[in-house]
């Protein structure tokens, strides 16, 4: 396993669920990834789909102690040199284009790829990638097609992303080749709007306790 797998490994594992968050206000950062933190979710995904994006890793990298802050859907290659100079410790991207893999090949930050395809994922594996993500999760089969992959593609783990709800996560994590799942319902938009940190860190700490079909972990 290559040194760039064992460290995206160590971030997916550090619990069951990985935040995928969308930040709008740049003031909102810190105190969210704060609430998360202090929910037992250390991993947090910070996307690449507003302006406030890029601050908002450099802010959680700087300011929040415990956090592992990623950038996500990460698709290019002055992304990728954005996230790294700001401070992001992984990188999570939708799909895997070949300028993407090349540019973060040898690179100082971990990638975790997308795939949606069984080939997709082969190709993912014979460049090294034993760590993916499978996206869009529900739209592209659920639990059924990650459940259907596990034997034939034995050597990939996955991180299900996009549609995942607090009521099916643990049916996800149930599989033998997922290794956690990525949410937002931990942080909805309206609790973030309205500065509600305590209810987010009781929706951390309640998905950092789940494992297989949603129980608690005792």
């Amino acid at each position: 396993m290559t040194e760039g797998q064992r460290g995206i490994e160590a971030v997916l594992k550090l619990a069951p669920v990985v935040p995928v968050l969308v930040i709008d206000e740049l003031a909102a950062a810190v105190p969210l990834a704060r609430a998360l933190v202090a929910g037992g979710l250390k991993a947090i995904e910070v996307t690449f789909r507003t302006p406030a994006a890029l601050e908002s890793i450099r802010a959680i990298a700087a300011e929040v102690e415990g956090a592992v802050v990623g950038a996500g859907t990460v698709l290019t290659a002055r992304q990728v040199e954005q996230a790294v100079e700001a401070g992001c410790r992984f990188m999570v991207s939708p799909g895997a284009s070949p300028d993407l893999l090349a540019t973060v090949e040898d690179g100082p930050v971990p990638l975790l790829p997308g795939a949606a395809t069984a080939s997709e994922a082969m190709a993912l594996l014979e460049r090294g990638y034993r760590f993916q993500k499978f996206f869009p999760a529900e739209p592209a089969g659920g639990v059924a097609y990650l459940k259907a992959l596990a034997s034939p593609l034995a050597g990939i783990a996955f991180c299900p992303t996009g549609g995942i709800s607090r009521a099916s996560a643990g049916s996800y994590l149930a599989l033998p080749n997922v290794v956690c799942v990525g949410g937002s319902w931990v942080a909805p938009g309206d609790k973030v709007a309205a500065g509600a940190w305590d209810e987010i860190e009781a929706l951390a700490r309640d998905a950092a306790g789940l494992t297989a079909c949603g129980q608690e972990a005792l």
